[in-house]
């Protein structure tokens, strides 16, 4: 009966799965004849208002707003003011719409309808987009269609000008999930000659298929390790290391399934790792390297693989612009991308201090253990307190309410960042000064 749970799908994967005989039909007309470069813009931003109508319902304003909003900054303002501007109107957009789903959870103590929260979704994957445009445009990386006088130009001249903005914010292989696309990426796949246009792999498609259903396998013997209904609120003692690490390896394996689809309907439509990328043309960055994530011995390894794409993004948009504590400013501010729920901030801050402390501790050990026995049962010891201390950030991050929160602190689970929180006190003291 538990196999059963495989073809109950996630209301994402579902609409990423109708989009996907869209995205082969797209990379088929972008190989013929007779699809021009504009065809291919519209069809693109056709294809994501559709699916956003459909996946989202009416709460897809809260996409399309903000996405024309943007479009129309992008292409109106200049390169010194763009960044500033756009970043502060979509985080704003987005903090209004995080606040009317406190108001909803917190104070109504009503859920809102699934498609409400694929709207937040993906309005956070257009905060990507947006604020990844715009510092192309404010760093020189990307030059803006010069457009006419006013007099001489009218509303539709400014609309062709504006389409590939409006395209790359809404195209539909993206709307949903998926690793961040470039807008220097995305164009100059949309520019290429029909000839040069990427062919889909149907072997890579079958390999992300199968590696779909096996963790999806995985998923439901997993569920089986643990009685039904079990939890923090029911475990005693060492029973809640336990029931954490069963949790987060779910959270997981979730994570995973849904990131590889998306990277399959993104390879689809030609935008992928393997669709033929040439010298000078932006690289692409998939979400989801599992081994590395589940063989690393080393958190700050670990956040810098998980989610790669939006790892990057972090760093460029935050990490590389922060005069002091760069982590801590990083990780607050994703706890607000994030939405600001009390548990995304206690998890996000915590990630922080871990982080920190990875630093140090492994700078210390790689100086005390010499021998290669000290070293690989270091290098075990430390690779199971990371998957623990990941599965303590990943529980409270995810957790929605105060009294779930409350139980994952006052559980024996807390010992573990505890212990790396000491052993940052520790060794900061020892920590040599230099720049």
């Amino acid at each position: 009966m538990d196999w059963l749970q495989l073809v109950s799908l996630h209301p994402v994967s579902l609409y990423q799965l109708v989009a996907f005989p869209f995205a082969v039909l797209f990379n088929y007309l972008c190989l013929t004849d007779s699809f021009s470069t504009r065809a291919r813009y519209l069809f693109l931003l056709a294809g994501g208002g559709a699916l956003a109508s459909a996946a989202m319902g009416s709460y897809s304003l809260l996409v399309l707003t903000p996405a024309f909003c943007a479009g129309v900054l992008v292409s109106s303002l200049g390169a010194q003011e763009v960044h500033r501007l756009t970043f502060f109107f979509q985080m704003s957009w987005q903090t209004l719409c995080h606040l009317g789903l406190h108001y909803a959870e917190y104070y109504l103590q009503e859920p809102p309808p699934v498609r409400f929260y694929i709207s937040l979704s993906s309005l956070m994957l257009l905060t990507q987009r947006v604020t990844s445009l715009s510092l192309d445009i404010s760093e020189g990386k990307v030059e803006k269609t010069p457009g006419g006088t006013r007099s001489r130009s009218s509303l539709a001249e400014h609309l062709c000008k504006a389409l590939p903005y409006f395209s790359y914010l809404l195209f539909f292989p993206a709307l949903l999930g998926g690793p961040l696309c470039s807008f220097q990426r995305f164009r100059a796949r949309i520019q290429r000659s029909n000839s040069l246009y990427p062919s889909i792999s149907f072997w890579a498609l079958t390999w992300r298929g199968l590696q779909i259903i096996g963790l999806e396998c995985l998923k439901v013997a997993l569920r089986r390790l643990v009685s039904p209904g079990a939890g923090l609120d029911d475990c005693q003692q060492l029973e809640c290391v336990y029931v954490m690490w069963h949790t987060a390896g779910l959270f997981k394996l979730t994570y995973y399934s849904h990131w590889i689809l998306d990277d399959s309907l993104l390879h689809a439509a030609g935008f992928g790792s393997e669709s033929g990328q040439r010298p000078g043309e932006e690289g692409y960055v998939p979400d989801a390297d599992i081994w590395m994530l589940e063989t690393t011995h080393r958190i700050s390894l670990f956040t810098r693989q998980w989610n790669r794409s939006t790892a990057r993004w972090l760093k460029r948009l935050v990490f590389q612009n922060s005069r002091c504590w760069p982590v801590l400013q990083t990780f607050a501010f994703s706890a607000w991308w994030h939405g600001l729920h009390p548990g995304q901030v206690f998890g996000f801050l915590c990630w922080a201090v871990m982080v920190e402390a990875d630093y140090l501790i492994h700078t210390f050990a790689t100086v005390f253990f010499r021998s290669w026995p000290l070293q690989l049962l270091y290098r075990a010891l430390a690779w199971a307190h990371t998957q623990l201390i990941i599965a303590y950030i990943m529980l409270a991050v995810e957790v929605r309410s105060l009294s779930s929160l409350w139980l994952l602190c006052c559980s024996y689970n807390s010992a573990f960042p505890m212990l790396y929180c000491v052993l940052l006190f520790l060794l900061a003291k020892r920590k040599p000064k230099c720049n």
